[in-house]
């Protein structure tokens, strides 16, 4: 039997909605330690936890292996540090981010443009007038 407040393999996928594959990748690459009971794994509040840093991280664009060691530097030199290479990596990840934003502007801008210039072609070729956006 397991101690309150751990959540079974099944249930710990369905509350973040992730596959069993995954959740067993996660555990294969350290991100997660579950307790186990024979071939059962129970995950306790510091795993949901864990877990919740884990998608937040994917979500911000974060490579498994830059999570993964930003996780250990917890349990290696502590908490102020852990808060130190998180903001390293975040202000990394946002000039990436900010980067991106401006490329995919520029590239929406070129693609309405071109939109554009095909309609006045075909305007111009079927004598009509259609509304531009």
């Amino acid at each position: 039997m397991v101690e309150d407040g751990y959540i079974s393999f099944k249930d710990m996928c369905a509350r973040f909605d992730v596959t069993p594959r995954t959740l067993r990748y996660y555990e294969y690459i350290e991100l997660l330690h579950p307790k186990k009971v024979g071939r059962t794994r129970y995950y306790g509040p510091r795993e949901v936890a864990r877990m919740k840093l884990i998608l937040r991280g994917r979500r911000f664009g974060f490579s498994l292996e830059d999570i993964r060691q930003w996780l250990m530097i917890y349990g290696q030199k502590g908490t102020v540090e852990q808060y130190r290479v998180w903001i390293e990596l975040a202000d990394r990840q946002y000039d990436l981010l900010a980067q991106q934003q401006a490329e995919l502007e520029a590239t929406m801008r070129e693609l309405h443009d071109l939109r554009d210039g095909t309609q006045k072609l075909i305007d111009e070729m079927t004598g009509s007038e259609a509304p531009s956006t």
